[in-house]
């Protein structure tokens, strides 16, 4: 019966989906019902039985975009601990994504982007904070809103050089020294690291 069913639903779906290909686009506004079509075909094979929750009546319409680019970037920079920024709005954010140093103003194109560990400069003005992430995200919305969410980060006046001189050296030799791919991976991860925080105090 199910399986009746489900070539019934495949059918009388296509049929309307074929009719109304042309008229149903991508939009700013996304229908929060069930497709009224699918109800239709559901209830003639299985009148006894509430119709499946589909993806779209879980989505809400997405948030309009601004006629104009604002003058201001909008930045919440959260860790797993605390909030660095929230709402702060300022002129410019430098990220260091895994695709290489990304420039944010407002108006930016709405993306995802992983980082890596690197400088995050968040430009206000003449004022320019500096901080060193390990890891993370960042959501660059639409509305020129931009979450970074990173596992952890400090700033860059904060980092001792010579605990990075030592930290480096302490995991080189860790990584020449590694038998299994778990020691490998650690030590790889804490080069990587400590090199990154030493280019950035040198740099």
């Amino acid at each position: 019966m199910l399986r009746q069913a489900s070539r019934l639903l495949s059918r009388s779906v296509a049929a309307g989906t074929s009719k109304s290909a042309t008229a149903r686009g991508f939009s700013t506004e996304v229908p929060s019902t069930i497709d009224s079509t699918f109800v239709e075909s559901w209830k003639k094979v299985a009148p006894n039985m509430d119709p499946p929750q589909t993806p779209s009546s879980f989505m809400k319409p997405r948030p309009s975009t601004a006629s104009s680019i604002p003058t201001k970037l909008t930045v919440n920079f959260v860790l797993p601990y605390a909030s660095e920024l929230s709402g702060k709005e300022v002129d410019m954010v430098i990220i260091p994504a895994t695709t290489g140093q990304m420039g944010v103003l407002p108006g930016h194109v709405p993306t995802i982007a992983e980082l890596k560990p690197g400088i995050m400069s968040v430009h206000e003005g003449t004022d320019v904070n500096k901080y060193f992430v390990s890891s993370g995200f960042a959501f660059l919305h639409a509305n020129s809103v931009a979450d970074i969410i990173a596992v952890e980060a400090v700033p860059l006046e904060n980092i001792d050089p010579s605990q990075v001189q030592k930290g480096l050296a302490e995991f080189t030799q860790k990584l020449a020294a590694a038998s299994t791919d778990l020691e490998k991976a650690e030590a790889q991860i804490g080069v990587e690291v400590h090199s990154a925080m030493n280019a950035a105090l040198t740099g």
